[in-house]
């Protein structure tokens, strides 16, 4: 059995345009030229490259704007040593860069723009010196300029400059939850004008404070919400654990409990303190798979002595999404040698392949997560780090030298391995698994694929260690492949 690639686009951008002008530096015919410089016509696509290079001139030596070409060999060099008739020297700073607005560059243009948005009728004059001051140090200033294009941002911004928002995360919670919003939360947090919040952690009590919004008194279903999970969330979120994985079997279970907690009063006139072993099966037996979600209720109540000798089994799937073993390798061959998506998400893809990682923790993973040990690099992904093989180290080597979304607000430093266009975020586990999932990828079988594969091959204890899970779920795994820990030395051929 084949896979099913459904290739996207490896290249980003828009698509080129055709025309009848050719470039005499690339080759491609534009449908108009931008400049004419000693070498000829120079499309747009050329010019705008030409002036974002910089280094030393090889022809003189200096540290300048490299726009031309060297005839012979084609090499970026100097205004004027390339005998291009023009200056680029900024106006106002004197920064030889592209001019963005009349004589100024990007960055100059960028500050005036701020300062009028933002200083002219400021309630806090310091603090929006420093948004400034942190917005044009971009690595990219015509970034923000883009940012700056939408009406909803300048008009969020001038609300925030003038106090009808207060500059904190109480004054932005009141504003729509969109990404405008989240995109200007996290740039303020970033640069130190608002403390950090961890954003699931966030958004879970703005959601609960709705769920309970109908429940005025202090009963089961409000003390399981805020005592049990809230409580659990926040202790996670103090010790910088990622909360993002309980919030949502949170959400789930406290959905799940007031929808049996409202059955039980509508259809026996019973309160979980009256509940009987009976009523939790009718329960069970008469709806959805989800319903078994109200173990971890029924535990936390057996617990806090609300009811007592009330069993719900963990629920098991009767099949399992499960790639082939050739599928699995097809699919590595494809993301390592293949253009079917960008370098980022081949680098997930093959983490989800190889070491059975969910899209969850791929996505926070940090630089420091992945070092060279005498040559060899290692990736840590539970309590021991893995050895990362060939050529996946040289695909991860590749991205870890080019980053992307480091050139806005980020600064060209941020310490996640998928770094988000969000200012100090890595990118959410939705956005990977969504274009995994396009391109044709089962995740949850290419997850129980790989375990099953790693478990055969190893003890499951030291797959556990090494990968990050339980015991309990690689035992899992090797039992369903068929190589308990307990046959393993029989099985496993000698060196």
């Amino acid at each position: 059995m084949t896979i099913d690639v459904r290739p996207g686009t490896a290249t980003r951008g828009r698509p080129r345009t055709i025309g009848e002008v050719p470039c005499d530096r690339c080759g491609r015919r534009a449908t108009r030229a931008q400049t004419r410089w000693p070498e000829g016509l120079i499309c747009g696509i050329c010019y705008h490259h030409a002036l974002r290079t910089r280094g030393t001139c090889p022809h003189c030596g200096i540290d300048r704007l490299l726009p031309g070409r060297s005839g012979h060999s084609s090499h970026p060099i100097c205004v004027t040593c390339a005998g291009i008739p023009a200056d680029f020297h900024c106006a106002r700073c004197g920064t030889e860069a592209e001019h963005y607005r009349k004589d100024i560059c990007a960055r100059c243009a960028l500050r005036d723009d701020l300062t009028s948005l933002l200083l002219d009728d400021a309630s806090d004059r310091q603090s929006m010196h420093q948004l400034i001051e942190a917005l044009c140090t971009a690595d990219r200033a015509e970034s923000i300029h883009t940012w700056l294009r939408s009406a909803q941002v300048r008009t969020l911004l001038g609300r925030l400059a003038a106090g009808h928002i207060s500059l904190s995360h109480a004054g932005l919670d009141t504003e729509p939850a969109n990404n405008r919003t989240e995109h200007l939360r996290s740039l303020l947090v970033h640069h130190g004008l608002l403390p950090h919040r961890d954003p699931s952690l966030a958004l879970f009590e703005r959601w609960l404070d709705t769920k309970l919004e109908q429940i005025t008194t202090d009963d089961v279903r409000r003390q399981f919400a805020r005592w049990h999970h809230l409580s659990r969330i926040r202790d996670r979120a103090r010790s910088g654990r990622p909360t993002r994985g309980s919030v949502l079997h949170s959400k789930q279970g406290i959905t799940e409990a007031i929808k049996f907690l409202t059955w039980l009063h509508d259809t026996h006139h019973r309160a979980i303190t009256t509940c009987s072993q009976a009523d939790v099966d009718s329960w069970l037996a008469n709806g959805p798979t989800t319903r078994h979600i109200i173990r971890g209720f029924i535990v936390w109540a057996g617990k806090s002595r609300l009811c007592q000798d009330i069993v719900v089994e963990h629920y098991r799937a009767r099949t399992v999404p499960l790639l082939t073993q050739d599928q699995r390798l097809d699919w590595l061959r494809e993301l390592l040698t293949g253009n079917s998506t960008t370098l980022p998400y081949r680098i997930a893809g093959i983490l989800v392949l190889l070491y059975a990682q969910p899209l969850v923790k791929v996505a926070a993973l940090r630089t420091t997560d992945v070092t060279d040990s005498a040559g060899e690099l290692m990736l840590t992904l539970g309590k021991e780090p893995a050895p990362v093989p060939n050529p996946f180290a040289a695909l991860l080597k590749e991205h870890l030298a080019n980053r992307p979304n480091l050139r806005t607000g980020n600064h060209g430093q941020s310490p996640w391995l998928f770094p988000s266009y969000r200012t100090g975020q890595h990118l959410h586990p939705t956005t990977l698994s969504d274009r995994l999932r396009s391109h044709g990828i089962s995740l949850i079988g290419a997850r129980n694929a790989a375990l099953r594969d790693l478990v055969s091959d190893a003890p499951p204890p030291v797959v556990a260690e090494l990968l990050g899970y339980s015991h309990s779920a690689t035992h899992r795994h090797a039992t369903a492949a068929a190589t308990p820990y307990a046959r393993y030395t029989t099985t496993r051929q000698p060196d």
